[in-house]
């Protein structure tokens, strides 16, 4: 190892609406729900990342809890360089080291981002100690993490489903041909089960408890092989106002999500519509590509392949999926001319 790169370290970060992820030395060193929490009387940052999603919901009125993205951009510039610069500090939280390093980063941002939320990031990466910051759109990230050699003259789809936005692209040659955005992903599936809850049940549930219901019994059709326990839920009785506990079902969760997955299916048809007939060719044969946290969604792989009538894949890590692209998009800065610098 050089003297240069004792000074630097060269990280990897996908910073996302629900979790951020970094990558180090070719491994996960952190991986975290992309929120922090705050004393509002000094502005002080009092947790970030897990301890901070458990206070979100309980706080009382000194502290509050603040996810920086929203929709896959950041939403609160200052609140995000210092989750950044926190979640940073953890990967040398065990070292012994007397200096702090200065940083080479990779981030992946949503392909349909602005200039203006692109300089966001660049600036709270580099206010969070990044030296030379580059940035890689996410389809092109999954589609490195899955293991397409994005290079070669081949056409893929690439879905990937995260928090806040879906993100749908064909990629080829090194990049992307076309590419649809759309703000309505796993926080959406959220607020869907928290409305479901709210007029079906007249029980009133945080967002954390939403997010167990989705992972639990989370489902995109309604008639499942191998259906999920019905799980209880618990909030606030409307009515009465007093605690109370609801059991539901699978079937009821697809039936709460069913529109804004059918909005999803509708962002796969417009860029199936607009890919070139050669690529189309080419996808007929290699079919979609699923990644992020949505792609763990029961069912979610047949119902787009009912639609489409193409074959659908879901990546082996879909959660990691995108950061693991990220850290290879690292190791071959030079390789990849996709890859944009700050």
């Amino acid at each position: 190892m050089g003297l240069f790169n004792f000074f630097v370290q060269d990280i990897a970060i996908d910073l996302g609406t629900a979790n951020t992820i970094i990558y180090y030395e070719d491994k996960v060193v952190v991986d975290q729900p992309s929120i922090v929490a705050k004393d509002i009387k000094t502005g002080r940052v009092v947790a970030i990342g897990r301890r901070a999603q458990q206070m979100h919901g309980k706080t009382h009125k000194n502290i509050e809890t603040i996810r920086p993205l929203r929709d896959g951009v950041i939403a609160d510039f200052e609140s995000a360089e210092q989750m950044i610069k926190g979640m940073i500090k953890m990967i040398n939280e065990n070292s012994k080291s007397w200096f702090t390093p200065s940083h080479r980063m990779v981030i992946c941002i949503p392909s349909g981002i602005t200039d203006v939320e692109k300089r966001a990031v660049k600036d709270s990466a580099e206010h969070a100690g990044g030296k030379d910051v580059y940035l890689i759109h996410e389809p092109m990230a999954a589609a490195i993490g899955i293991g397409i050699d994005v290079e070669e003259p081949m056409g893929n789809m690439i879905v990937d489903i995260g928090g806040g936005t879906s993100e749908i692209a064909v990629i080829a040659l090194g990049g992307i041909v076309t590419d649809t955005n759309i703000r309505i992903a796993g926080d959406e599936f959220t607020r869907d089960i928290q409305d479901y809850m709210r007029r079906q049940h007249n029980i009133l549930i945080g967002e954390r408890t939403a997010e167990q219901v989705k992972i639990n019994v989370g489902s995109a059709i309604s008639l499942l092989e191998d259906p999920p326990d019905d799980y209880p839920v618990l909030g606030r009785d409307l009515l009465s106002g007093h605690p109370k506990e609801v059991v539901v079902t699978y079937s009821e969760i697809a039936g709460a999500i069913d529109k804004s997955i059918s909005k999803i299916e509708e962002a796969i048809h417009t860029a199936l519509n607009q890919t070139p007939p050669e690529l189309s060719a080419d996808i007929f044969k290699t079919g979609i590509y699923l990644a992020g946290g949505g792609a763990l969604l029961r069912g979610l792989d047949k119902r787009i392949s009912l639609r489409t009538k193409l074959p659908v894949h879901i990546a082996d890590d879909p959660l990691h999926a995108v950061a693991k692209g990220t850290a290879i998009a690292l190791k071959n800065i030079d390789r990849f001319p996709f890859l944009m610098r700050s």
